[in-house]
């Protein structure tokens, strides 16, 4: 385990928590690494909602399948990121979407009711470790209702625009790379990928922007 302890102090879940607490926590919550291949399932829909994972290594993504087998991506996930917390810590019986690995990775599960309850022991980092779960919580409640704001746009090219002014704005630049592919971009913004490489096209012929894979850079007019 102590391995991951660089990836571990940049993880928001363990803030204020010193190395020496790092080793006696994971057996605390229950701590397991474990290796995902790519195109493999982390999580998959229809699971017991148990497990708190955080990403040692590689990409993953949160993905939604409807009834028609629409796929629609939630989130991406990097290194240092926590997922699955709010399907564990909201009580669902079952997981309502996969969590895939787009590349070989490593994760770290914890058990969700162990992290959420003080233990018999009276660890002095248990109470950081809640309050620190609290405000990764809160914000990917402010990420979400960020998704909500971009795919109810009634059109592509705003759904676009939205998506890519709040990249510069989280950037703090005009010029930044996005976590996905044209495909994967289309399945975030939940609209046909042909129609999108279509806006794409359209915008950078206007002059709005400029793109390269999944590198953009926004012009003035878009400002």
């Amino acid at each position: 385990m102590k391995n991951y302890f660089n990836i571990l102090r940049r993880c928001p879940l363990f803030e204020g928590i010193s190395d020496s607490d790092l080793l006696p926590m994971m057996s605390c919550v229950g701590g397991s690494v474990r290796k995902i291949g790519k195109r493999e399932n982390i999580f998959s829909e229809g699971e017991r909602a148990q497990s708190v994972g955080i990403l040692l290594s590689g990409k993953a993504q949160i993905v939604r399948v409807d009834y028609y087998g629409n796929r629609s991506i939630m989130e991406s996930i990097a290194p240092t990121d926590l997922f699955g917390e709010s399907f564990a810590c909201g009580g669902l019986r079952e997981i309502p979407v996969d969590v895939v690995a787009t590349e070989d990775s490593e994760v770290l599960l914890m058990d969700c009711a162990r992290i959420t309850r003080s233990c018999s022991n009276a660890c002095n980092f248990h109470q950081q470790l809640i309050f620190n779960l609290m405000k990764v919580m809160a914000s990917k409640n402010l990420r979400f209702h960020q998704k909500i704001e971009i795919t109810s746009k009634r059109t592509t090219r705003e759904k676009l625009m939205t998506y890519l002014l709040l990249q510069a704005k989280n950037n703090r630049s005009n010029s930044f790379d996005i976590p996905y592919d044209r495909q994967e971009l289309a399945d975030y913004l939940e609209v046909d990928r042909s129609g999108l490489s279509a806006e794409i096209s359209k915008l950078r012929r206007e002059g709005v922007l400029e793109s390269e894979k999944n590198h953009f850079t926004l012009l003035e007019e878009a400002e």
